[in-house]
């Protein structure tokens, strides 16, 4: 079963166009067992270029399935972004079925503090242009490039699960990987 949360930036959510996207992304269910619960993201805008950008994230437990597009058209990229996440789904199937059935722990939040003093707080907020909160997950390392390939990001960050320890997964430019272990 999915949930859905189906929001818009300048543009009204319709009727029809919440049930395009469910109608689209209810597809992906076949690759799914039926008592798996899947929780679907759906982020629709549109710009003053008149350019419609789909955003849609898919957490199934530990996994997080992650795909966009921008077009001139907000039902095709809704299309087009439910075939790269099918690919997506396609290309990993076993990994994610391993994955899926292993145990994991319960997830742990993520949180930064620091200490700074005399911040210029209009200094950095006119660099600072998005802030994501995200939940860390103990994985191993083969988990975190799953998942890395999956959202289609150079890097990405999670709790060792052997060590409990954060770290970060990135892609060198090499094209080699690299790890930032924090101690």
């Amino acid at each position: 079963m999915i949930k859905y949360s189906i929001r818009g930036e300048n543009i009204e959510v319709t009727e029809a166009i919440r049930s395009y996207v469910e109608n689209k992304i209810s597809k992906i269910e076949k690759y799914f067992n039926e008592d798996q619960e899947l929780d679907a993201r759906v982020n629709l805008k549109v710009y003053r270029e008149k350019t419609a950008k789909v955003e849609v994230t898919i957490l199934l437990g530990s996994m997080t399935l992650r795909a966009e597009d921008v077009s001139q058209d907000m039902y095709g990229s809704v299309d087009l972004v439910v075939d790269k996440i099918e690919r997506q789904i396609r290309k990993n199937k076993t990994k994610i079925a391993k994955k899926h059935r292993e145990k994991v722990p319960a997830a742990h939040v993520f949180t930064t503090e620091f200490e700074a003093e005399e911040v210029d707080e209009e200094a950095v907020s006119s660099r600072v242009v998005r802030t994501k909160n995200i939940t860390l997950k103990p994985m191993d390392v083969e988990e975190a490039l799953l998942q890395m390939e999956l959202l289609g990001h150079d890097f990405f960050i999670y709790t060792d699960a052997n060590d409990n320890t954060t770290n970060v997964l990135y892609r060198r430019e090499d094209g080699e990987l690299g790890v930032i272990e924090a101690k």
